[in-house]
């Protein structure tokens, strides 16, 4: 058996022990994990900062944060979201118990990605573990330094043979891919997404794809232009533009673009100085081949603020892009980078034409002071995700599901979201060996009263019935239920 093949039957045969049905045992694994953060708080900084140039308050603010947030949310709901879920009765339920109870799937696979490899990976944990699953866990080879100390810290932490770390490149990943597992959550590009689905369904099964996409960010002339510019320059730089929620490019009016440019240089030197490359709190590029293709994405198009790079630091300077077309080859996949291409449009009709014209992004951004204008752009759009008048900040909201549609994702998760999205919900009905008088109308012979009480038990079931309906029928049969099954037998 292939290392690979050894890690995902150790976690199966695990998992068959029912060591994480209590939620005694979910709960000391997540403190677990929450003691890992708190503990090795210096160890993930610096993994990050050889990974992405992150800074430590950087670190802090967009990795941990976030990260230690779900783990104490799902530590303080675990009890609410595992309890059993009683839903409505219909009329041949009433006095029967009726609930959907959660239950763990089995093992699932998390296969991170590498310009938040702690957030994105271990958020998805969180879920896993609090929904009573055995999960593998792959982190991006990409950001190396981030996979070497997961790989060390999880198993002195979390139950080992539960949670294990397999670290690797493309060939790892393919050997796990072949294997069975309960699900698949994948954060990374579209590309590899349809890959991973490909080999999920060779088992069926299910898969969560956390994707990306070109989220377009949409400036209404009328609205306070200045902060929203500053607002889209945060959500736009921060982490050098690798973020899968980054505005991807801006549309707006041919008569605010030059402002546009004014207050964008202005937010970047505020945020940056004007020198970002000497700036604690600007990264980098991930590696070489990631700088080269963000570099090439430029060509055709006119730099209007920003574009000084250097190789050997992999460091890419905020920029803005004009002169940028639909044609254009920044426009042609997700930047994933620090570029931020400025397309003019005559208004919101063209705006919203212009969006959907292309894949569903996992987000829409609009900045306007105009309600029904936002109205109108939800109404009318479609996307994992919309945000008025601010950048990101979605992803901090943990009762909203963050996850993309069609090409941009499927499957949410975050707080009560990820346990659902990692639980099988169990339909439960028990009955009584009671009231079999009523229930024999569904019994052989059928008759035509019969049939009429089945009808009129199902549309009462259905919501269907009102009171002069019910007078006619109980008038047509002249008995009640009981009496009239028990003479018709």
């Amino acid at each position: 058996m292939s290392r690979e093949e050894l890690v995902v039957q150790r976690a199966r045969t695990s998992f068959q022990t029912g060591r994480t049905k209590p939620l005694e045992y979910r709960i000391q694994q997540l403190k677990s994990l929450l003691s890992l953060i708190s503990d090795r708080r210096t160890d993930i900084a610096d993994s990050l900062k050889k990974d992405l140039g992150k800074s430590e308050n950087g670190t802090e603010l967009f990795e941990i944060m976030k990260l230690e947030g779900e783990i104490r949310l799902a530590i303080e709901k675990l009890a609410e979201w595992a309890a059993p879920r009683p839903v409505e009765k219909n009329f041949l339920t009433i006095t029967d118990e009726v609930y959907i109870q959660p239950e763990p799937l089995g093992v699932v696979l998390i296969i991170g990605a590498w310009n938040y490899p702690w957030a994105v990976t271990l958020v998805p944990l969180v879920g896993a573990i609090a929904a009573g699953n055995a999960a593998v866990i792959k982190p991006s080879e990409v950001s190396s330094h981030s996979a070497k100390v997961m790989e060390e810290l999880l198993p002195q932490y979390l139950d080992k043979d539960m949670y294990p770390v397999v670290t690797g490149g493309v060939s790892e990943t393919q050997e796990l891919l072949k294997l069975r597992f309960d699900h698949v959550f994948y954060t990374g590009n579209s590309t590899v997404g349809k890959l991973v689905m490909e080999a999920a369904a060779r088992h069926l099964t299910p898969v969560t794809l956390e994707l990306g996409g070109k989220s377009p960010c949409y400036i209404d002339k009328n609205c306070d232009i200045a902060v929203a510019c500053r607002r889209i320059t945060w959500g736009k730089f921060v982490n050098c533009g690798q973020t899968c929620i980054a505005p991807d490019y801006i549309l707006c009016e041919p008569s605010i673009q030059s402002r546009v440019f004014e207050e964008l240089k202005r937010s970047i030197e505020e945020f940056y100085t004007d020198n970002p490359k000497t700036f604690e709190d600007y990264g980098r590029i991930i590696n070489q081949r990631h700088f080269k293709r963000v570099m090439a994405l430029m060509e055709g198009s006119t730099v209007a603020l920003g574009g000084e790079s250097d190789e050997s630091q992999c460091y890419i300077a905020p920029t803005v892009l004009k002169d940028v077309t639909c044609e254009s080859k920044v426009m042609k996949e997700e930047i994933f980078g620090p570029l931020l291409p400025v397309i003019t449009v005559s208004g919101v009709d063209e705006a919203i034409q212009f969006i959907n014209e292309r894949e569903k992004p996992l987000v829409v951004y609009v900045f306007s002071h105009d309600n029904k204008l936002i109205k109108r752009v939800i109404a009318e759009t479609s996307s994992g995700a919309l945000l008025a008048n601010d950048c990101l900040v979605h992803y901090t909201v943990s009762s909203l599901p963050f996850g993309g549609v069609g090409n941009s994702g499927m499957g949410s998760y975050l707080g009560r979201h990820s346990f659902d999205q990692l639980s099988h919900m169990r339909s439960c009905l028990i009955k009584q060996l009671k009231l079999e008088g009523v229930n024999s109308m569904r019994y052989p012979p059928h008759t035509p009263k019969k049939l009429d009480w089945a009808r009129f038990f199902l549309l009462k079931t259905c919501g269907f019935v009102d009171n002069s309906n019910e007078i006619t029928l109980l008038l047509s049969v002249k008995a009640t239920p009981l009496k009239y099954l028990h003479e018709s037998r």
